[in-house]
């Protein structure tokens, strides 16, 4: 049932209603939020930190994986435009699954995603180390790869300290460089280092042993990861929903766009890596350790390589400034809702450069704190990381759970994005496709000690148990502001999505033409008449 006040007026003074006032700044247009969903995707660092490990389970064939998920990610930015038409919200999983569904269902969607999204960034800054070590000829050490990892979160917060206009400006350069570089990467692979046809996509290298022992219906399967670790970014194209020119028509499009142009250039560089492999045969038994190297290494010589690897980290750095920006908005727009333990922190917002500085901040310190305490355990960095990808995987899931619960209760999509009937279609192929991806992510892996193999789903269910007893002992959804789970009623309320002034007196005229109830303002404890 919607409900925009509750009981208990003991409360207002830590509540705040759904957005005061504009506080984010629209500087942000469609080809900029587009640059921010692309380079979070990051073909570049998709596609080269997971190519060796999909080629050595099911050979070329890992390439078609590229275009299954790319569909059924597809589906789901089609479900995400939808409902961030309607609900323009910084923060996006946890304020439209609040919308939704509810308060309950939206913290803990938003916990999820919030731990998720932080062991991500870990994992990207983290994973420059060996293109660093590549570059420069350097054999990198944990302490050495920590320390670069810690250089570029440093250099990320600071971009995103610069506000809207220069996080999109940071972010388009950063796209066009990938895109010009998956283009020249992908054309010279294909015609002057192909070592193969198109028909190996669809043959086994196996070797007799490892057909015997798996059929490849399984390898394939397994080589999902490819496209799993690949295809999530453009949720951060709601993220950032506040900041963002005529939201409800931009993002769908931006998300829509994401998907494409992020699909086509992640297949061609990966099409023109596989095709230039050498020997598939010492990929799948373990004999070639760094193919891709290898590949780039032979293709492009000493020179060509480091411009290569130059690139590469380039997409790192930028990956992790759109990673960064995404979890800030998260976190502000929990903290404005005082989800989040600091919460009284992660609300406050620097008008002058219109950015969130706490959750910025913390958006570098979580990451940090996960690379540091690798230092000490590498396990530790393992378990957190190995989480990051199902995390995310079931925090989009609770938002195609919480549509298709709403269209049951009677919600129809009233943004400028709607799907109508077919919104029951895509929906709920989206689900089957979501629980696929956390499926094949929690899955066992063979041949280690029990506790690794089930690391991923023991990390989940930890998050899981930790988010709920916070949910149960702390209750933050007693503090929750503005309208929840009102989807199905027809209401909206854009109060958010479409600050209209900085002054509480125009707020309030809006709001009184809209034919609701003036605001209560913590500040001066007192409601307007």
């Amino acid at each position: 049932m919607a409900s925009t006040q509750h009981a208990g007026t003991s409360d207002s003074a830590v509540r705040t209603h759904e957005h005061d006032s504009g506080e984010f700044k629209r500087d942000m247009g469609f080809w900029g939020n587009l640059a921010l969903g692309f380079t979070y995707l990051s073909p570049v660092v998709g596609v080269y930190t997971t190519i060796a490990a999909a080629l050595a389970i099911s050979g070329p064939p890992a390439f078609w994986m590229l275009v299954i998920a790319g569909l059924g990610q597809l589906l789901v930015a089609l479900v995400f435009g939808e409902v961030v038409s309607q609900y323009p919200i910084a923060g996006g999983i946890y304020p439209w699954n609040r919308r939704l569904w509810g308060p309950k269902w939206g913290w803990m969607s938003g916990w999820i995603y919030a731990i998720a999204i932080n062991a991500t960034i870990a994992s990207v800054a983290y994973g420059a180390g060996p293109f660093l070590g590549a570059l420069f000829g350097l054999e990198m050490t944990p302490l050495a790869n920590v320390l670069l990892a810690l250089g570029i979160l440093v250099l990320a917060t600071v971009v995103n300290f610069g506000g809207t206009k220069i996080l999109a400006n940071v972010a388009f350069i950063g796209f066009a460089v990938e895109i010009i570089a998956t283009v020249c990467l992908g054309t010279w692979l294909l015609f002057k280092a192909r070592q193969h046809d198109l028909s190996v996509l669809f043959m086994d290298f196996r070797s007799a042993d490892m057909q015997s022992d798996a059929p490849f219906a399984a390898a394939f399967i397994g080589a999902a990861i490819f496209g799993i670790y690949l295809y999530y970014g453009f949720e951060a194209n709601g993220d950032v929903a506040e900041e963002v020119k005529d939201p409800g028509r931009v993002i769908p499009k931006a998300m829509r766009t994401t998907i494409y142009v992020g699909g086509i250039a992640s297949m061609f560089i990966a099409l023109g890596l596989i095709l230039a492999v050498p020997d598939f045969g010492a990929i799948l038994d373990g004999t070639a350790t760094d193919p891709v190297g290898a590949i780039f290494l032979s293709a492009f010589g000493p020179t060509g390589f480091k411009l290569v690897m130059a690139i590469v980290l380039l997409s790192f750095l930028s990956c992790t400034i759109s990673l960064q920006a995404a979890a800030s908005r998260l976190m502000f727009s929990m903290g404005r809702d005082h989800q989040l333990p600091a919460s009284n922190f992660l609300r406050k917002f620097n008008h002058k450069r219109a950015v969130p500085p706490y959750a910025l901040l913390t958006a570098a310190g979580l990451p940090a704190v996960v690379l540091i305490i690798s230092l000490l355990s590498a396990n530790a960095l393992i378990a957190i990381v190995s989480f990051a990808s199902c995390g995310i995987y079931m925090a989009f899931c609770t938002v195609v759970i919480a549509s298709l619960r709403a269209r049951a209760k009677g919600w129809k999509p009233k943004g400028h994005f709607a799907m109508g009937n077919a919104g029951w279609v895509v929906a709920g192929t989206a689900l089957v496709y979501q629980i696929f991806a956390i499926y094949t992510l929690v899955t066992p892996v063979p041949d280690v000690p029990w506790y690794q193999a089930w690391m991923v789903g023991l990390v989940g269910a930890a998050v899981l148990v930790i988010g709920a007893l916070y949910l149960v002992v702390r209750r933050p959804y007693r503090f929750n502001a503005g309208p929840t789970g009102d989807a199905h009623t027809g209401e909206i309320d854009l109060r958010y999505a479409n600050p209209i002034s900085q002054t509480e007196e125009v707020v309030d005229m809006a709001i009184r033409l809209g034919g609701g109830k003036p605001h209560t303002y913590p500040h001066n404890g007192s409601e307007r008449q």
